[in-house]
């Protein structure tokens, strides 16, 4: 077996082409847009490159052919914040081979470790959480928007190569029809509110989307900034936040609560973009593209992603979370010509039990179950599990 570090055109296109030959049977798999892993390792597009560096293999057998992939990689504030130095790999793919998987896995670790580190977590993403983080476990079904699918064989090849489980990552998903209701306490819970007149409970409109960064702006630092090292949100951040939505947002799906006029909550889903990727095989070129935006437009997406929930700390506790929730569905979910099904939440830590029964409280159910691993170089020292918040 030849290992490949890639450096060139041809070594990229043989990164981001494998998957496609090794998942051509599988029928849940949705392939990428290329444009999408390309732009990870594009230091021009990934801003993680200004404070940590990235590289990249393929293996090839003895007859040249590509049998398995990887990428190793550093983000120097995320690595120097750990009990020890800490780097990441990601983007693994490969035969059912352990031999083969081992040499992915020495690799990233001698590179790793000749730049300092002393543990590596994977798979995981060279950017943020919220974007293919994690090895699937369970719930073998259609991946959301740039999460990871995986073979069910691949948990034996990191186990065996030493990797340890450092949380689990649970996909929460519920009908949006009148077929799951609620139980009586959670109504109970949600009349407090949803009866209040001093709160409204409602979308947003499509005039005022260009102001409703500042709805959540204010909503987010007040229920986010500073709690597990999350940090507070600009303007400019919000704003930039709201223009990249912009184009696939339905703002049916973007939900605020307000108290005497004032944002304290949102719940805000988008079209699960999977669903009409599927159909693009990878591609995003003009005609790729006038063929999504039908597809968006004409209600072909039957399934919604929650990409973030917050209430403000002073109104937790009083029934807003149900009020969004129960008003939402009764408002809009339950209306004819509502063309969402499903709806999945972003990914939750098992760290995080608190938002956990939050979603088991809706009457939503784990659909999927991935795992981030990470491996100490040194197994002499105590592995530690991800602290719950």
């Amino acid at each position: 077996m030849e290992l490949v570090e890639v450096r060139d055109k041809r070594s990229e296109e043989d990164f981001i082409h494998f998957p496609v030959e090794l998942y051509r049977n599988e029928k849940a798999w949705i392939r990428p847009l290329d444009k999408d892993i390309k732009a990870i390792f594009d230091p021009s597009k990934n801003k993680n490159y200004r404070n940590g560096e990235a590289t990249r293999w393929v293996l090839k057998n003895d007859k040249g052919q590509v049998i398995g992939r990887i990428a190793a990689f550093i983000i120097k504030k995320v690595a120097e914040a750990q009990e020890q130095p800490t780097g990441g790999v990601g983007f693994f793919e490969c035969v059912d081979d352990q031999k083969a998987a081992f040499m992915l896995f020495d690799a990233s670790k001698k590179w790793l470790e000749e730049r300092g580190m002393e543990a590596m977590d994977g798979p995981i993403n060279f950017g943020d959480r919220n974007n293919w983080w994690g090895l699937l476990v369970d719930g073998y079904t259609e991946p959301n928007y740039q999460m990871p699918y995986n073979f069910a064989y691949y948990q034996a090849l990191f186990e065996a190569y030493g990797f340890k489980e450092y949380f689990k990552q649970f996909t929460y998903k519920r009908p949006v029809g009148k077929e799951v209701g609620f139980n009586d306490r959670f109504y109970d819970k949600a009349n407090m509110t949803l009866n209040d007149p001093d709160y409204e409970f409602r979308h947003i409109t499509k005039s005022e989307f260009k102001k409703s960064h500042l709805y959540f702006l204010k909503v987010y630092n007040e229920a986010w900034a500073g709690h597990s090292g999350v940090k507070a949100m600009t303007e400019a951040q919000a704003r930039n936040t709201f223009n990249q939505l912009k184009p696939i947002a339905d703002v049916q799906l973007i939900w605020f609560a307000f108290y005497k006029g004032e944002p304290v909550a949102f719940f805000i889903s988008i079209p699960e973009l999977n669903q009409l990727y599927k159909h693009l095989n990878g591609q995003w070129n003009l005609w790729s593209k006038l063929k999504f935006l039908f597809m968006l437009k004409t209600g072909a997406c039957k399934k919604a992603l929650g990409i973030v929930f917050g209430v403000v700390p002073t109104h937790q506790k009083k029934g807003v979370e149900g009020g969004l929730v129960v008003s939402f569905v009764n408002n809009m979910a339950w209306k004819e010509g509502f063309h969402y099904k499903d709806i999945e939440m972003n990914w939750i830590g098992d760290f995080n039990p608190k938002m956990m029964r939050v979603v088991e409280q809706i009457g939503s159910e784990i659909a999927k179950t991935h795992i981030t691993y990470r491996k100490l170089f040194d197994e002499t020292k105590e592995f530690k599990r991800a602290p719950a918040i």
